[in-house]
């Protein structure tokens, strides 16, 4: 019969197992492990009797055998994760909250990028398998293997079986978006496609232009700016915009793919002598940290990053624990339109030229 008496502390000399932890708390190893493991059973069992078991572990160092579990259970307690770069900007607020989830529920990650090279993408996918990961986390990465491990996407658009999508109403984001600049006046909007690799890239310039359809707003050729280089700096933005500006100043307004590429566009309007936003209205995509900070601040698309990044990691580790139950095949997000100090109203000048 379990007394609840503590008996002798274990041997300073020795490791401290499971057995002798059962042992000096007077209680049965399947307990120790229960309480430890934070199995969903644990519950049932006193909160006294719990803190005694956490403290105890403490107070002794006690580490679990984890080879042992992993035989035991075949989860390793690891996540691969998969992204294009991991640069300051989308991809950090993602990964602020992967991470913040996965510590929280003591899983370890692999984080691989993979810089739009198809090659490393395979190659990670393989190598990350070979250190049996219990499951992949993708940020803006399409699966390419047959992966026979949960997957849970970020951005990733995947119509594969077995694959979660964390998904942003883009259409919604165009909506607010072009709304935005089309009740401040602006008629004239220069576009910017995001470059074909990425993923988000189609969904975005589709929802763009049923938007503009619907409010109106034409969109030219001769004002459409395309990306073309794997960059993820103001860089990306910058050349496109100096080119445009160079053939025509015909616009009062731009929609950006992303917050990096609008701060490298805004830099080419001042560069040319003009203003942002008295001569050009600029629109971003994202909302990165520095987007407020810059000057001019920036009006952007708000994505809620770190909640895709956590909701996605919770699914994950969902779906690894409890293989059975049933899981979405996409989860849906709704961005929010931030108006800051980039997008003003038309001015006169600028409604007289468009006539």
């Amino acid at each position: 019969m379990m007394t609840g008496i503590r008996k002798n502390a274990p041997d300073a000399a020795r490791p401290v197992t499971l057995k002798t932890l059962a042992e000096y708390l007077d209680l049965s190893p399947a307990t120790i492990s229960i309480v430890l493991n934070d199995s969903p059973v644990a519950k049932s069992i006193s909160p006294a009797t719990r803190e005694r078991v956490h403290a105890a572990a403490k107070k002794f160092e006690y580490r679990p055998n984890l080879a042992a579990r992993m035989l035991r259970t075949r989860i390793t307690n690891t996540i691969g994760v998969i992204v294009p770069e991991l640069s300051e900007g989308y991809f950090t607020g993602v990964m602020l909250g992967v991470e913040e989830y996965l510590l929280q529920e003591g899983f370890l990650y692999f984080t691989v990028s993979h810089l739009g090279r198809n090659d490393l993408r395979d190659e990670y996918q393989e190598l990350l398998m070979s250190r049996r990961v219990d499951g992949f986390l993708l940020v803006n990465t399409e699966l390419s293997l047959n992966v026979p491990l949960p997957v849970v996407g970020v951005s990733s658009h995947s119509k594969a079986d077995g694959v979660s999508n964390m998904m942003l109403d883009h259409n919604f984001a165009a909506s607010k978006a072009l709304r935005h600049l089309y009740d401040l006046g602006h008629r004239k909007i220069a576009f910017m496609k995001g470059q074909r690799y990425s993923l988000d890239s189609e969904a975005r310039w589709e929802a763009i232009v049923r938007i503009a359809k619907e409010l109106g707003i034409a969109i030219q050729p001769e004002l459409c700016i395309y990306l073309e280089k794997n960059l993820w700096s103001p860089e990306l933005g910058y050349p496109p915009m100096r080119e445009l500006l160079s053939r025509t100043h015909d616009f009062t307004a731009m929609f950006c793919f992303n917050d990096t590429a609008a701060i490298g566009a805004i830099r080419a309007i001042e560069d040319a002598g003009l203003n942002c936003p008295r001569d050009i209205s600029v629109i971003g995509f994202d909302d990165i940290i520095v987007a407020e900070y810059f000057n001019p601040r920036l009006t952007t698309v708000r994505q809620p990053l770190h909640k895709m990044g956590w909701t996605a990691a919770q699914l994950l580790i969902k779906r690894i624990q409890f293989p059975d139950e049933p899981y979405p095949h996409e989860v849906w997000f709704e961005p929010e339109l931030v108006v800051r100090e980039s997008t003003a109203s038309i001015h006169n000048t600028h409604q007289s030229r468009s006539k």
